[in-house]
């Protein structure tokens, strides 16, 4: 199991108009070919201005396949370009993370 974690930075005062550009035109799209994110949330402390969201994948090849599919998407395009278009977004940063041998999310306590 890997997970996708990525943080992105928007210019202050812009965040809520970014997630709600994400929420109308990317979040379809981008759940439909990378299925539903373990988290996506907005920073509450440190870099306010800033958002996260962790997918999780069987492994790299699972995690290639579906982002090139995504990629491949009009819709996804289109929205890349409305984000573009926006301005909003100033960094992003990616790292991959390998799940520790002990932990697996399906066998989470209340996860029966």
């Amino acid at each position: 199991m890997i997970y996708d974690l990525r943080t992105y930075v928007c210019r202050p005062g812009t965040i809520k108009k970014h997630m709600k550009l994400y929420e109308d035109h990317g979040w379809a799209v981008q759940s439909k070919h990378l299925g539903y994110p373990v988290v996506y949330g907005a920073v509450e402390t440190g870099d306010v201005n800033s958002y996260v969201h962790i997918w999780m994948y069987k492994d790299a090849a699972d995690r290639a396949a579906k982002r090139r599919a995504l990629q491949a998407d009009p819709d996804w395009a289109a929205f890349l370009a409305k984000s573009a278009e926006a301005g909003y977004l100033v960094s992003q940063e990616n790292k991959i993370l390998n799940a520790a041998p002990f932990f697996d999310p399906f066998k989470a306590p209340g996860n029966s």
